[in-house]
């Protein structure tokens, strides 16, 4: 593995890299040595940024083997998500490693706005002695009210309670539990802008956030409340505020974040109950540090496992859920890609009309953050269909499928299917036609000397019809007549061309086409040789209808 740095970052970020044998981690003072930047790229797994490299379209271009993008920290602006989610490339920062820094510096600009600091700091330097003007209030009583309970909202909450203050917050997302443990009454928007005497902000960007402070919700709050903003920018009108700034509805503000960085022109330069800091919540060596080892381990745990975590395009997962949805991830893949191959009778072909996939999840799966294992079956049905399996991966497939107009449709049954806890049916749909296969994950005892068994995946039916078979190496499908002498000659064939059956599987139709004789299905794995001749006989065998070869 290669990982680029394309930035400062910390010596315990890059020993949490450099630990991994054979892995070679090129730091940001080592790229200019190396050709730059896009040239060090040529060959990377990883990247690793913070907020001054651009990733953008043309960066991307140069890395056509980067598999992952770090963000130490929680903005991803410099980072173009969807070409990126295009060319198959997982995007991940790292939410809340800052969390106590942010919270920290939210608490002292409070504290700053209350008790008028900056102002008594800068008339004891200008030599004068304003005792009287600078007698400020107490936080101790007043109501602080939060605008978004997560990581960081609730530490804010707990430093601020040691100070006796009331909390109240707003946040869709946060169970009610958490709020009571928290001693936080949860309330509306409009309540919270209406009775806070203390303000601060704590929610990302989004069309329903952006400009929440403005004209309108300014009207609503006390006389004297104060607005605190460590978050983004972009939350606040800022024209609305300096105007009620100025009016004196609003005591004071003390923000940390711009719309436009680096702030240059303001109308709060000059506001002395405004404070001004250069975007720095987050900006302690100890928080700096901590994202830094954290997306340091968040890549490497992506590279070495495939477990994805804080990601901004793709579904994350804890590293629990992965170890429980990997093989069936693994299992959806080679599904996938069995029943294209199937369906169409060579992987080489392009797909024939496909319209429709359609996943269907039963048992404990359905019950699972499925999107790992239905984004590994859409990149195992469009490898098989589209024959180029490293233009698809389980990042960029659905996408890829959205682009040929193929309509993704999930479907969960938490009942068994059979004596499979888990399972998993893919079915394909055509202009003409609709196919589908079901697949499962089978969990054997370990061997002895092993700490535990690789799982294996299944197949437990294909086009209606039951038939157990591995999911691996080459198989070959048939369909015959259902009459005697059949299977004998089928297994003469393969073994007088030096072929070895390491499993043949059978399955019957309850009942005939048309009143015809029954067609049964075969599904045989095969070890050796070359399968083309062998294909070419089993073809002019009258009761064999059909027989092709699919590779996993």
């Amino acid at each position: 593995m290669k990982i680029v740095i394309a930035e400062k970052v910390s010596p315990a970020t890059l020993a949490v890299l450099r630990a991994e044998a054979d892995w070679q981690i090129l730091a940001h003072d080592e790229l200019e040595k190396a050709g730059g930047l896009a040239a060090s790229l040529a060959d990377a797994d990883g990247l690793i940024v913070r907020s001054a490299v651009q990733a953008d379209e043309a960066l991307l271009a140069a890395a056509p083997r980067l598999r992952v993008i770090g963000r130490a920290g929680v903005g991803v602006d410099n980072i173009d998500a969807d070409a990126a989610t295009r060319r198959g490339i997982v995007v991940m920062n790292t939410p809340g490693a800052n969390a106590i820094a942010v919270a920290e510096l939210t608490i002292g600009l409070m504290l700053a706005l209350a008790r008028e600091i900056p102002r008594a700091n800068a008339t004891m330097h200008a030599g004068r002695w304003e005792k009287k003007s600078l007698g400020g209030s107490e936080v101790r009583g007043k109501t602080l009210g939060i605008l978004g309970l997560g990581r960081i909202g609730l530490e804010v909450a707990r430093r601020a309670r040691a100070f006796g203050m009331q909390l109240i917050g707003h946040d869709p997302f946060v169970a009610p539990a958490v709020a009571r443990e928290n001693e936080i009454s949860l309330v509306s928007v409009e309540e919270l802008f209406r009775t806070s005497d203390f303000l601060t902000l704590h929610v990302g960007l989004t069309s329903q956030t952006a400009g929440i402070v403005n004209a309108s919700t300014l009207a609503t709050m006390k006389p004297g409340a104060r607005i605190i903003n460590c978050a983004r920018g972009e939350l606040i009108d800022d024209a609305a505020l300096a105007a009620a700034l100025a009016a004196g509805r609003i005591a004071g503000a003390a923000l940390d974040v711009f719309s436009s960085e680096p702030l240059k022109d303001s109308a709060y330069f000059g506001m002395d109950r405004v404070l001004l800091s250069p975007h720095i919540a987050g900006s302690t060596a100890e928080a700096q540090e901590a994202v830094g080892i954290q997306i340091a381990m968040q890549v490497r745990e992506y590279l070495k496992l495939g477990v994805v975590q804080n990601a901004v395009n793709v579904p994350s997962l804890t590293y629990e859920e992965y170890r429980e949805l990997a093989p069936f991830a693994a299992m959806a893949q080679k599904l996938g890609s069995f029943l294209a191959q199937f369906a169409q009778g060579t992987a080489a072909q392009a797909a024939p009309g496909l319209e429709g996939i359609e996943l269907t999840y039963y048992g404990r799966l359905a019950e699972t953050k499925t999107e790992l294992v239905r984004n590994s079956a859409v990149e195992g049905v469009l490898g098989g269909a589209l024959g180029h399996t490293d233009a698809v991966n389980r990042i960029n497939a659905p996408g890829i499928a959205a682009e040929r107009g193929i309509r993704l449709h999930e479907v969960a049954q938490p009942g068994a299917i059979g004596a499979a806890g888990s399972a998993l049916r893919i079915t394909l749909h055509t202009a003409g036609r609709a196919v589908s296969a079901t697949g499962t994950v089978l969990h054997h005892s370990p061997h002895r000397g092993q700490a535990e068994a690789e799982p294996s995946a299944r197949l437990l039916s294909l086009d209606g019809i039951d038939i157990e078979a591995p999911l691996k190496g080459e198989l070959l499908t048939l369909r015959n007549r259902d009459v005697p002498g059949v299977i004998g000659r089928i297994g003469t064939v393969i073994g007088e061309h030096g072929i070895n059956v390491a499993n043949f599987a059978l399955g019957r139709p309850d009942t005939s086409d048309a009143g015809g004789p029954r067609l049964a299905l075969a599904v045989i794995q095969v070890e050796g040789g070359p399968l083309e001749p062998v294909l070419r006989e089993l073809s002019g065998i009258e009761a064999i209808a059909e027989v092709h070869l699919v590779r996993l």
